[in-house]
């Protein structure tokens, strides 16, 4: 296999098959997908077990009781149990377009990790898409979203599938080159030598603490916001707190202003 797909869910059973919808067409196929599940209920595994029967790719469902939001550390185990060398990691909330893969496969290159978006969606076109919708790709067309009720604006050009305009918008974009925990790859040797993700970060820039170290590592990013192409569903995040918000940021500026690469609590923490 080329790659591993590692995919972090939690309670959203109905996204995620939604999301596994979009794996199951990717024009490339020679990957793995790892379920990265913070302590989902049996109705997760059900839907990871019925993609088992109908998918052509392995998967792996990688589970941790659930002990509160503790994403950190079931990406770690995902790491640790990927079968690759490189890693691909989003979420069980973002439809990836079919050349979804494809993308981070051509733009693989030493010393970099890749940084992509995702197109956010509103509540009531996150419900309405189906299988169907994902398997015909008519979802990621700018007209179809419109007509179903998505109001224009500039951020469409994400959706825009034309090769020379895509690049021109990846250069020129303000938007930041980091980690992003809904679509991003990198090599699992560079991800092991920071060891991995940092266990005392809980929601709000977890992800982004993590591409920090490999910036100090020397590890630089490339960017593939629009041509690596995903669809956010709507969800709550019920899980946000300004106080946790502060005490991540705390670390964060902590290991910026003393190029910290290596954290304590992390994959050898596992």
């Amino acid at each position: 296999m080329k790659l591993s797909v590692i995919i972090t869910t939690y309670n959203a059973e109905k996204w995620l098959e939604k999301v596994l919808v979009g794996y199951s067409c990717q024009s490339f196929t020679d990957f793995e997908v790892l379920i990265a599940d913070d302590g989902s209920s049996a109705a997760t595994q059900a839907v990871v077990d019925r993609f088992r029967t109908q998918f052509k790719h392995p998967i792996q469902h990688i589970w941790q009781a659930d002990e509160g939001f503790q994403k950190c550390k079931i990406l770690n185990k995902a790491i640790i149990a990927a079968k690759t060398d490189y890693l691909l990691f989003t979420d069980g909330d973002c439809i990836p377009r079919k050349d979804f893969v494809a993308v981070h496969v051509k733009q693989i290159e030493t010393g970099l990790f890749l940084s992509g978006g995702y197109f956010k969606l509103p509540m009531a076109l996150s419900q309405q898409i189906t299988a169907e919708d994902i398997l015909s790709q008519r979802c990621f067309s700018v007209r179809w979203l419109i007509k179903n009720g998505l109001k224009i604006n500039f951020k469409l050009t994400k959706l825009v599938k034309f090769k020379w305009f895509s690049a021109f918008m990846n250069w020129v974009t303000p938007t930041k080159k980091s980690w992003n925990g809904h679509n991003s790859s990198g090599f699992k040797s560079d991800l092991v030598a920071i060891n991995g993700f940092n266990h005392q970060m809980q929601y709000g820039g977890l992800d982004r603490e993590l591409g920090e170290r490999l910036f100090n590592k020397g590890i630089f990013s490339k960017q593939v916001r629009y041509t690596a192409v995903c669809l956010h569903l709507d969800h709550e995040r019920k899980y946000e707190s300004p106080e946790i918000w502060k005490k991540n940021r705390a670390i964060r500026d902590y290991n910026i202003k003393n190029k910290v690469v290596w954290i304590e609590e992390g994959l050898s923490a596992i």
